[in-house]
Protein backbone atom coordinates (compact mmCIF):
# COMPACT_ATOMS: atom_id res chain seq x y z
CA UNK A 1 0.00 0.00 0.00
CA UNK A 2 2.32 2.17 0.91
CA UNK A 3 4.69 1.49 -2.43
CA UNK A 4 1.49 2.13 -4.87
CA UNK A 5 1.21 5.78 -2.55
CA UNK A 6 4.86 6.43 -3.48
CA UNK A 7 4.16 5.46 -6.96
CA UNK A 8 0.58 7.61 -7.43
CA UNK A 9 2.57 10.68 -5.64
CA UNK A 10 5.62 10.44 -8.01
CA UNK A 11 3.22 10.40 -11.22
CA UNK A 12 1.41 13.46 -9.82
CA UNK A 13 4.85 15.30 -8.82
CA UNK A 14 6.42 14.21 -12.20
CA UNK A 15 2.67 15.17 -14.36
CA UNK A 16 3.26 18.27 -12.54
CA UNK A 17 6.93 19.38 -12.88
CA UNK A 18 6.50 18.71 -16.58
CA UNK A 19 3.56 21.04 -16.92
CA UNK A 20 5.46 23.92 -15.77
CA UNK A 21 7.71 23.22 -18.72
CA UNK A 22 4.83 24.14 -21.11
CA UNK A 23 5.63 27.78 -22.54
CA UNK A 24 2.19 28.70 -23.64
CA UNK A 25 -0.96 30.09 -22.44
CA UNK A 26 -2.92 30.52 -26.02
CA UNK A 27 -6.40 31.02 -27.07
CA UNK A 28 -6.97 29.42 -30.23
CA UNK A 29 -9.96 30.47 -32.52
CA UNK A 30 -10.86 28.91 -35.60
CA UNK A 31 -13.78 31.06 -37.93
CA UNK A 32 -15.09 29.53 -40.31
CA UNK A 33 -18.26 31.16 -41.00
CA UNK A 34 -17.84 31.52 -45.17
CA UNK A 35 -17.14 27.97 -45.78
CA UNK A 36 -19.73 25.75 -46.29
CA UNK A 37 -20.46 21.80 -46.81
CA UNK A 38 -17.75 21.00 -44.55
CA UNK A 39 -19.08 19.27 -41.35
CA UNK A 40 -18.80 21.91 -38.34
CA UNK A 41 -16.77 19.14 -36.15
CA UNK A 42 -13.97 19.50 -38.35
CA UNK A 43 -13.38 22.60 -37.49
CA UNK A 44 -13.83 21.87 -33.73
CA UNK A 45 -11.50 19.31 -34.36
CA UNK A 46 -8.63 21.51 -35.55
CA UNK A 47 -9.07 24.27 -32.69
CA UNK A 48 -8.29 21.61 -30.09
CA UNK A 49 -5.64 20.26 -31.98
CA UNK A 50 -4.08 23.10 -32.75
CA UNK A 51 -4.85 24.52 -29.05
CA UNK A 52 -3.02 21.30 -27.88
CA UNK A 53 -0.10 21.52 -30.32
CA UNK A 54 0.89 24.96 -28.74
CA UNK A 55 0.37 24.73 -25.54
CA UNK A 56 1.13 21.27 -24.13
CA UNK A 57 4.16 20.86 -26.67
CA UNK A 58 7.75 21.61 -24.61
CA UNK A 59 9.68 24.37 -26.94
CA UNK A 60 12.14 25.12 -25.20
CA UNK A 61 14.24 23.83 -22.18
CA UNK A 62 13.32 26.97 -19.88
CA UNK A 63 10.56 25.68 -16.84
CA UNK A 64 7.69 28.22 -16.73
CA UNK A 65 5.37 28.16 -13.40
CA UNK A 66 1.84 28.37 -14.72
CA UNK A 67 1.55 31.85 -13.91
CA UNK A 68 4.80 32.92 -16.74
CA UNK A 69 3.06 30.88 -19.48
CA UNK A 70 2.85 33.23 -22.20
CA UNK A 71 -0.23 34.65 -23.50
CA UNK A 72 -1.19 35.15 -27.26
CA UNK A 73 -4.29 34.85 -29.20
CA UNK A 74 -4.21 33.10 -32.60
CA UNK A 75 -7.21 33.40 -34.56
CA UNK A 76 -7.40 31.34 -37.59
CA UNK A 77 -10.14 32.50 -40.40
CA UNK A 78 -10.91 29.66 -43.24
CA UNK A 79 -11.79 31.13 -46.47
CA UNK A 80 -11.63 28.55 -48.56
CA UNK A 81 -11.34 24.46 -48.94
CA UNK A 82 -10.14 22.88 -51.72
CA UNK A 83 -11.50 19.19 -51.81
CA UNK A 84 -12.05 17.96 -48.17
CA UNK A 85 -8.41 18.33 -46.08
CA UNK A 86 -6.72 21.82 -48.02
CA UNK A 87 -7.89 24.54 -45.96
CA UNK A 88 -6.95 27.99 -47.21
CA UNK A 89 -7.17 31.19 -45.12
CA UNK A 90 -4.88 33.59 -42.44
CA UNK A 91 -3.90 34.51 -39.08
CA UNK A 92 -4.25 37.09 -36.16
CA UNK A 93 -1.66 36.70 -33.73
CA UNK A 94 -1.93 38.62 -30.92
CA UNK A 95 1.35 38.06 -28.29
CA UNK A 96 0.86 39.82 -24.82
CA UNK A 97 3.25 40.27 -21.99
CA UNK A 98 2.07 41.34 -18.49
CA UNK A 99 3.74 44.63 -16.98
CA UNK A 100 5.00 44.51 -13.62
CA UNK A 101 3.18 45.60 -10.42
CA UNK A 102 0.17 45.79 -12.39
CA UNK A 103 -3.14 44.05 -14.36
CA UNK A 104 -2.41 45.32 -17.77
CA UNK A 105 -1.62 43.17 -20.29
CA UNK A 106 0.98 44.90 -23.28
CA UNK A 107 0.63 44.01 -26.72
CA UNK A 108 3.92 42.70 -28.32
CA UNK A 109 2.81 42.48 -31.61
CA UNK A 110 -0.87 41.78 -33.65
CA UNK A 111 0.34 40.54 -37.16
CA UNK A 112 -1.93 38.84 -39.85
CA UNK A 113 -0.68 36.27 -41.94
CA UNK A 114 -2.67 36.35 -45.39
CA UNK A 115 -0.31 33.20 -46.30
CA UNK A 116 -2.05 30.36 -44.80
CA UNK A 117 -2.30 27.09 -46.77
CA UNK A 118 -2.68 23.51 -44.95
CA UNK A 119 -3.58 20.15 -45.42
CA UNK A 120 -6.13 18.81 -42.06
CA UNK A 121 -6.82 15.45 -40.99
CA UNK A 122 -9.09 15.49 -38.19
CA UNK A 123 -7.81 13.10 -35.37
CA UNK A 124 -4.28 12.69 -36.93
CA UNK A 125 -1.44 13.59 -34.25
CA UNK A 126 -0.04 16.74 -35.46
CA UNK A 127 4.00 15.87 -34.95
CA UNK A 128 7.01 18.30 -35.64
CA UNK A 129 10.53 18.19 -34.92
CA UNK A 130 12.83 20.86 -35.33
CA UNK A 131 14.97 21.16 -38.50
CA UNK A 132 12.50 19.13 -40.79
CA UNK A 133 9.48 19.86 -42.95
CA UNK A 134 6.74 17.13 -42.21
CA UNK A 135 3.67 19.40 -42.72
CA UNK A 136 2.94 23.21 -44.09
CA UNK A 137 0.52 23.56 -40.88
CA UNK A 138 3.06 22.44 -38.53
CA UNK A 139 5.73 24.32 -39.64
CA UNK A 140 3.56 28.11 -39.36
CA UNK A 141 2.61 26.80 -35.81
CA UNK A 142 6.67 26.42 -34.82
CA UNK A 143 7.57 29.08 -36.30
CA UNK A 144 4.91 31.33 -34.60
CA UNK A 145 6.21 29.47 -31.46
CA UNK A 146 9.74 30.83 -31.59
CA UNK A 147 9.16 34.04 -32.73
CA UNK A 148 7.11 34.48 -29.75
CA UNK A 149 9.12 32.97 -27.51
CA UNK A 150 11.76 35.34 -28.95
CA UNK A 151 9.94 38.42 -28.28
CA UNK A 152 8.59 37.20 -24.96
CA UNK A 153 12.67 36.96 -23.99
CA UNK A 154 13.63 40.34 -25.63
CA UNK A 155 11.48 42.10 -23.33
CA UNK A 156 12.73 40.42 -20.48
CA UNK A 157 16.82 40.86 -21.57
CA UNK A 158 18.61 42.95 -24.44
CA UNK A 159 18.64 40.51 -27.22
CA UNK A 160 17.59 37.09 -24.81
CA UNK A 161 15.59 35.96 -27.35
CA UNK A 162 17.76 35.28 -30.09
CA UNK A 163 18.35 31.49 -29.78
CA UNK A 164 14.60 31.28 -30.79
CA UNK A 165 14.93 33.57 -33.71
CA UNK A 166 17.52 31.60 -34.87
CA UNK A 167 14.79 28.32 -34.74
CA UNK A 168 12.05 30.34 -36.34
CA UNK A 169 14.74 31.23 -39.04
CA UNK A 170 15.31 27.17 -39.30
CA UNK A 171 12.23 26.86 -39.46
CA UNK A 172 12.33 28.79 -42.91
CA UNK A 173 14.76 27.29 -44.31
CA UNK A 174 13.47 23.64 -43.67
CA UNK A 175 10.22 25.24 -45.60
CA UNK A 176 12.23 26.38 -48.59
CA UNK A 177 11.37 23.61 -51.03
CA UNK A 178 7.43 23.34 -50.07
CA UNK A 179 5.86 25.40 -52.68
CA UNK A 180 4.13 27.04 -50.23
CA UNK A 181 3.90 30.94 -50.07
CA UNK A 182 5.34 32.95 -46.93
CA UNK A 183 8.96 31.03 -46.65
CA UNK A 184 10.76 32.78 -50.06
CA UNK A 185 12.57 36.36 -49.89
CA UNK A 186 11.10 37.19 -53.34
CA UNK A 187 7.31 36.60 -52.63
CA UNK A 188 7.42 40.33 -51.06
CA UNK A 189 8.12 42.60 -47.92
CA UNK A 190 5.54 41.06 -45.61
CA UNK A 191 6.00 37.83 -45.35
CA UNK A 192 7.06 35.24 -42.31
CA UNK A 193 10.73 34.77 -44.10
CA UNK A 194 11.29 39.02 -43.94
CA UNK A 195 10.24 39.54 -40.55
CA UNK A 196 12.63 36.63 -39.24
CA UNK A 197 15.28 37.93 -41.06
CA UNK A 198 14.56 41.61 -40.21
CA UNK A 199 14.93 40.43 -36.54
CA UNK A 200 18.64 38.72 -37.30
CA UNK A 201 19.61 41.70 -39.10
CA UNK A 202 21.75 43.40 -36.92
CA UNK A 203 20.98 46.46 -39.15
CA UNK A 204 17.76 46.71 -37.55
CA UNK A 205 19.02 45.82 -33.81
CA UNK A 206 17.75 48.98 -32.48
CA UNK A 207 14.09 47.67 -32.70
CA UNK A 208 15.11 44.42 -30.40
CA UNK A 209 16.80 47.26 -28.16
CA UNK A 210 13.36 49.15 -27.91
CA UNK A 211 11.38 45.82 -27.28
CA UNK A 212 13.81 45.81 -24.23
CA UNK A 213 14.16 49.46 -22.89
CA UNK A 214 10.59 50.09 -23.82
CA UNK A 215 9.14 47.03 -21.59
CA UNK A 216 11.54 46.25 -18.53
CA UNK A 217 12.96 49.61 -17.85
CA UNK A 218 9.98 51.45 -19.33
CA UNK A 219 6.24 50.28 -18.75
CA UNK A 220 7.58 47.37 -15.70
CA UNK A 221 8.55 50.48 -13.68
CA UNK A 222 5.42 52.84 -14.36
CA UNK A 223 3.32 51.01 -11.32
CA UNK A 224 6.20 53.21 -9.29
CA UNK A 225 7.25 55.76 -11.04
CA UNK A 226 5.06 56.48 -13.46
CA UNK A 227 7.10 59.82 -14.62
CA UNK A 228 10.20 58.18 -14.90
CA UNK A 229 8.74 54.85 -16.93
CA UNK A 230 7.20 56.98 -19.16
CA UNK A 231 10.34 58.94 -19.75
CA UNK A 232 12.33 55.92 -20.49
CA UNK A 233 9.28 55.03 -23.12
CA UNK A 234 9.55 58.37 -25.02
CA UNK A 235 13.55 57.89 -25.23
CA UNK A 236 13.02 54.40 -26.94
CA UNK A 237 10.45 55.69 -29.44
CA UNK A 238 14.09 56.96 -31.03
CA UNK A 239 14.82 53.85 -31.90
CA UNK A 240 11.77 53.26 -34.44
CA UNK A 241 12.67 57.00 -35.79
CA UNK A 242 16.49 55.26 -36.36
CA UNK A 243 15.26 52.09 -38.24
CA UNK A 244 12.34 54.38 -40.42
CA UNK A 245 15.27 56.31 -41.41
CA UNK A 246 17.35 53.24 -42.31
CA UNK A 247 14.43 51.65 -44.12
CA UNK A 248 11.04 52.78 -43.62
CA UNK A 249 9.19 49.79 -45.27
CA UNK A 250 10.52 47.40 -42.97
CA UNK A 251 7.91 44.61 -42.01
CA UNK A 252 9.51 44.41 -38.18
CA UNK A 253 9.16 47.81 -38.08
CA UNK A 254 5.85 48.22 -38.86
CA UNK A 255 4.68 45.42 -37.02
CA UNK A 256 5.74 46.59 -33.60
CA UNK A 257 4.46 50.42 -34.68
CA UNK A 258 1.06 48.50 -35.39
CA UNK A 259 0.81 47.08 -32.10
CA UNK A 260 2.53 50.02 -30.09
CA UNK A 261 -0.13 53.16 -31.42
CA UNK A 262 -2.61 52.98 -29.17
CA UNK A 263 -0.45 52.30 -26.43
CA UNK A 264 1.63 55.07 -26.96
CA UNK A 265 -1.08 57.08 -27.45
CA UNK A 266 -2.47 56.15 -24.02
CA UNK A 267 1.00 56.69 -22.24
CA UNK A 268 1.32 60.11 -23.50
CA UNK A 269 -2.17 61.28 -23.13
CA UNK A 270 -1.15 62.58 -19.53
CA UNK A 271 2.23 63.45 -20.32
CA UNK A 272 4.34 67.57 -19.93
CA UNK A 273 4.03 69.33 -23.24
CA UNK A 274 8.16 68.06 -23.76
CA UNK A 275 7.04 65.00 -23.81
CA UNK A 276 4.17 64.89 -25.77
CA UNK A 277 6.00 66.95 -28.86
CA UNK A 278 9.12 64.86 -28.57
CA UNK A 279 6.23 61.58 -28.91
CA UNK A 280 4.53 63.32 -32.03
CA UNK A 281 7.15 64.44 -33.85
CA UNK A 282 8.56 60.79 -33.92
CA UNK A 283 5.50 58.74 -34.14
CA UNK A 284 4.50 61.45 -36.82
CA UNK A 285 7.49 60.71 -39.16
CA UNK A 286 7.68 56.55 -38.26
CA UNK A 287 3.71 56.25 -38.69
CA UNK A 288 2.29 58.88 -41.09
CA UNK A 289 -0.89 58.04 -41.85
CA UNK A 290 -2.05 57.66 -38.16
CA UNK A 291 -0.41 61.76 -37.16
CA UNK A 292 -3.52 63.25 -36.43
CA UNK A 293 -3.88 60.22 -33.82
CA UNK A 294 -0.95 61.31 -32.25
CA UNK A 295 -1.57 64.35 -31.94
CA UNK A 296 -5.07 63.71 -30.11
CA UNK A 297 -2.72 63.51 -26.86
CA UNK A 298 -3.03 67.46 -26.82
CA UNK A 299 -6.82 67.51 -26.83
Amino acid sequence: MIRKTLIVVLICFCSISKGYTQEFLGNIQIQSQGVDGIDPSVFSNMETTIFEFMNNKVWSNYNFKIEERIEFTMVITINEVQGSDIFKGSINLVLQRPVYGSDYNSVVINLVDQDLRFEFVPYQSMLYSDGTYSSNLTSILAYYAYLMLGLDFDTYSLEGGTQFYEKAMAVVTSAQNSNEKGWQAFEGPRNRYQLIENILNPSYSDLRKLLYEYHRKGLDIMSNDLIGGRAVVGKSLKYLQNVYNKRSGLYFLQVITEAKRDEIINIFTKASPAEKTDMINIMKEVDPPNGNRYEGVNK
